[in-house]
This record gives C-alpha cells, sequence and structure tokens, in this order.
C-alpha cells in the first residue's frame, strides 16, 4: 500500500488529504504510532490546518508526537507557502491600491493568533524597497515605537510607507488605538517628508483600508514614544 511520499510523487499534492500532507512534514511518527496516524490526530485536536497555522512554534512543540524539530519543520512549511504565493514579478510592480498591498503582504498575517506590525517601504514609484516586522505582541495587543518605525524607513532612504497589522480576534474594524497611532506616524512622516500611504488591519479573510474607508488623519498631532494597538 502506498504511503504518502508515494501517492505524492505519483498523484500529486492536490491529491493528497489533509492528514497525507502533515504527515510527509512531519517525517516520522512517535513509538506505537505511524506517522500517518500521528498526523490525523493532530489534525483532529487542533481542528484543522487553518488552525495549525495560527500556532506558535512552542504551541507546535507542546502538541504530543510533535516536539521542537517538527515544530520547526511544520512552521516553516507554512511560511514557504505563503510567500510562495506571490511572484517576483509581482513583487516588481508598484503598489497602486490597497488591495495589491493586502494580496501581497496581508494575507500572510490572517493566519497569526498574535498581533504583528509590517511596515512596508517604498520609493518615490511606490515599488518595494523592503518589507520589515517591527512589532510583535499578543492575541489583543501590539506595542509599536514609531521612533523605531521611522529609524528604519529613514535607513532605507524610504520615500513612503505603508503599514499593516492584523487582529487576531478576525474583525478588522479600527480601534480608537489604531486610529492613535496612525495619526501619529502620519505626522511625523510628514516632519520627515516621508508619504504614509495607507494602513491596513487584517481580519479574518478580510481587510480594512484606513485610507478607503474615510478614517485618514486630517491633522497631524505631536508624535510619542509608543502607541499600543488593540484589536
Amino acid at each position: 500500500m502506498d504511503g504518502p511520499r508515494e501517492r505524492l510523487a505519483r498523484l500529486g499534492p492536490a491529491f493528497l488529504s489533509d492528514s497525507e500532507l502533515l504527515a510527509i512534514l512531519l517525517g516520522t511518527g512517535r513509538a506505537g504510532e505511524g506517522v500517518v496516524s500521528l498526523a490525523a490526530k493532530v489534525l483532529k485536536e487542533t481542528g484543522s490546518l487553518w488552525a495549525l497555522a495560527r500556532m506558535s512554534i512552542a504551541e507546535l512543540g507542546r502538541i504530543p508526537g510533535i516536539g521542537p524539530a517538527k515544530a520547526a519543520r511544520v512552521a516553516a512549511a507554512f511560511e514557504v507557502g505563503s510567500r510562495g504565493l506571490v511572484s517576483p514579478d509581482i513583487e516588481a510592480t508598484p503598489l497602486s491600491n490597497s488591495e495589491m498591498v493586502y494580496v501581497r503582504y496581508g494575507r500572510r498575517l490572517m493566519s497569526s493568533r498574535v498581533e504583528r506590525f509590517v511596515v512596508i517601504s517604498v520609493d518615490a514609484k511606490n515599488r518595494v524597497r523592503a518589507e520589515r516586522e517591527v512589532a510583535r505582541g499578543g492575541r489583543t495587543t501590539c506595542q509599536v515605537d514609531p521612533a523605531e518605525v521611522f529609524r528604519l524607513l529613514v535607513s532605507e532612504s524610504a520615500s513612503g510607507a505603508i503599514f499593516v497589522h492584523n487582529h487576531p480576534s478576525g474583525d478588522p474594524a479600527p480601534s480608537p488605538k489604531d486610529l492613535e497611532l496612525t495619526e501619529r506616524l502620519v505626522a511625523a512622516g510628514s516632519v520627515l517628508d516621508i508619504r504614509i500611504l495607507d494602513h491596513l488591519i487584517v481580519g479574518s479573510g478580510r481587510y480594512t483600508s484606513l485610507r478607503d474607508a474615510g478614517l485618514w488623519p486630517s491633522t497631524a498631532v505631536k508624535s510619542t514614544p509608543s502607541v499600543c494597538l488593540r484589536s
């Protein structure tokens, strides 16, 4: 009887079940239990591949039969899959609207169980220069330091920036703290002559663009050392 690897080679990945694909990543089972059985049990306990992708490496490693090495392989596989959705040709295309930003960067954050704040620096033609995660928090908060954000942008000689962060709750509606932080970052960008183009908040399969939603700051305020996002 073919195992998952043999079925993958013969039929291709689309014909394998979730547990078979996970079994290939795990590689081996544990004492008294084969890898396919272990993979099926892991999926039953966690709920789905979606739930598994939202776990941290530490959480993965605490699942019976997984451990640190297998947890690292699984986490790396999910990240490779996410990054592989974006082709080099798309990466070279200037960002012209919020949907492009969401497809290219925001979807990567959907599976995160903690808040992550990403800064995308662009040149004068809105071509991406770099993508950097500048803050990572818990399930409801993420501490963002505006000074660190602009230190990064200045070091990359960025002409502009787009901010993207996720709400693990799945609701992309901006909180008052989100709006406050955006206002302070826009004010700081004005002082440093760095265009702040948009701030996207990513939820479960959807997003909110503060620009598109008509929530963009109209006045500048004095910047403070840090602001805490809350979903």
